[in-house]
């Protein structure tokens, strides 16, 4: 009896063992540039979400901004994947209609003004792969320069009358993105 006991012991053991070495797993440190989301409505309450963005949040950490996102260049807007904007009900960009659906958001830098694309692809990392042909609205808006610094690179949504506006800041940098309904 002693040894069955012994032997279902060590068998036990080994199992146990042998099974929390294979599930064990190393997970990364936390990403650089963490992934972040603004919405309108703003309200976390607020179920009802006309657009939404998702993007990561690069740091100057010293840096300029026109050395991270270089001027007459398509940029990502962010960091790692490009950015992914998501419309839940049919809003315009200028004078072009955005269906609903999921599109990658992109912006071409300037020194006075800088360029909105809203593009079909999705699931893109960087500007890499951008394809022009597959772009559905532009928009050129104008750059700002405020204060204080923005660090992190952010993203905020605002209403103001019939528009909702996407305001943009990172450094001195401020953009106004508006988006009519």
């Amino acid at each position: 009896m002693k040894t069955t006991t012994l032997i279902t012991t060590c068998a036990l053991a080994f199992t146990t063992l042998f099974s929390l070495t294979t599930i064990a797993q190393d997970f990364p440190d936390l990403d650089k540039s963490p992934m972040d989301r603004a919405a309108f409505p703003t309200s976390y309450k607020d179920a009802n979400k006309l657009v939404k963005i998702t993007y990561s949040r690069p740091q100057l950490k010293g840096r300029e901004v026109s050395k991270l996102a270089p001027a007459d260049k398509v940029w990502r807007v962010g960091a790692n994947e490009a950015a992914e904007i998501s419309f839940y009900k049919e809003m315009k960009l200028g004078n072009t209609v955005i269906k609903p659906g999921t599109y990658t958001f992109y912006l071409i830098p300037g020194e006075k003004e800088w360029t909105a694309i809203i593009n079909t692809d999705i699931n893109v990392w960087g500007s890499y792969f951008y394809n022009e042909a597959n772009d559905v609205a532009r928009l050129t808006i104008p750059a700002q320069q405020g204060d204080p610094i923005v660090e992190a690179f952010s993203i905020v949504f605002d209403e103001a009358k019939d528009k909702i506006n996407m305001h943009i800041g990172w450094g001195k940098t401020r953009l106004v993105v508006p988006f009519t309904k």
